[in-house]
């Protein structure tokens, strides 16, 4: 059987409710809009510098919802996260409680690799990883 050849991440979407609260969140980890909203869904483009793209899909009716992958007793199948990575998970941290974010866990990998997890304001879930020294 032959296979496809990939060659990177064209862009992760992700379904929020409502454009201004999300941009806030995703503005902290240095994505900028550049395009949007439009479409019929519709759909808001960022750009990160890094060369990451995001598409911020506006069609989540209710504000406050349980994250149906993450917060339910029964886990069903879907994509749970998104994992960037960062220079310093401290300095993020900071960043990110100072803005009313807080973290929802921390962990080190035997690795040295070092990551914390916070949530947006639709409680879809962001990794942010600091390399091993």
């Amino acid at each position: 059987m032959s296979k496809l050849t990939v060659t990177g991440v064209s862009h992760v979407g992700i379904r929020v409710h409502d454009l201004e609260r999300s941009l806030a969140f995703y503005e902290l980890l240095g994505f900028d809009k550049t395009f949007g909203p439009g479409g019929p869904e519709p759909v808001a483009i960022l750009h990160h510098p890094a060369g990451i793209e995001i598409n911020l899909i506006l069609n989540a009716p209710e504000a406050d919802v349980p994250n149906p992958l993450m917060d339910v007793a029964t886990k069903q199948p879907g994509y749970t996260h998104m994992a960037l990575w960062v220079e310093s998970v401290d300095a993020a941290e900071a960043v990110l409680e100072a803005a009313g974010f807080p973290l929802s866990g921390k962990m080190t990998v035997p690795s040295g690799m070092r990551a914390i997890f916070v949530r947006d304001p639709d409680r879809n879930v962001v990794e942010l990883d600091q390399p091993p020294a």
